[in-house]
């Protein structure tokens, strides 16, 4: 969906159209669903945290300036609700099942599972700020100048703060017994 679309759509919903709301966050549940769940790392408060990060974009939409991006908007509500959670409660070391496995024999699978395990749990030991640029620039392939938007960082910044956070990484990486990924 492009920012035409989405102001339109922001129109429609102010001015009562039921659907349209509906129709502007759908492109986005599951990305935001993905940042919740690589945040918090528990898919029932990804869901809850997503739920509630549309619901607080529904209900101050009259103050979304559209002059800026729906999506950098919605996101940035989204971070905010998953760093008032990782505030509130201690991550929690449950590794969820978010990553689908090969047509790889059981062994093979099993020991990609445990590999992904170990990686998750690494990315889980960084700081909130740190693990969020980790997900949007590694996980959610995003190019530096959208992560700009999002977070509101000069670029250099951004660089600078993921390659002192692929350095924590690597350390925890290399804690748990993974050394070269």
């Amino acid at each position: 969906m492009d920012d035409a679309d989405d102001k339109t759509l922001v129109s429609r919903s102010l001015n009562g159209d039921p659907r349209a709301f509906e129709t502007l966050i759908r492109p986005y549940e599951k990305v935001l669903y993905n940042v919740a769940l690589r945040m918090t790392n528990n898919a029932e408060d990804a869901r809850d945290m997503t739920q509630t990060t549309f619901l607080k974009a529904y209900r101050g939409l009259r103050g979304f300036d559209p002059q800026h991006k729906f999506f950098s908007w919605v996101y940035r509500i989204l971070i905010n609700e998953t760093l008032n959670h990782l505030k509130r409660r201690r991550p929690q070391q449950e590794v969820s099942e978010f990553i689908a496995s090969s047509d790889s024999g059981p062994e093979a699978q099993a020991e990609c599972h445990q590999i992904r395990q170990r990686v998750h749990e690494a990315l889980l030991d960084l700081p909130p700020d740190q693990r969020q640029l980790v997900v949007l620039r590694h996980l959610l392939d995003m190019p530096y100048s959208e992560i700009q938007n999002l977070v509101g960082l000069p670029e250099k910044t951004i660089k600078w703060r993921l390659y002192e956070a692929r350095q924590a990484l690597g350390r925890a990486l290399r804690k748990r017994g993974l050394e070269g990924l």
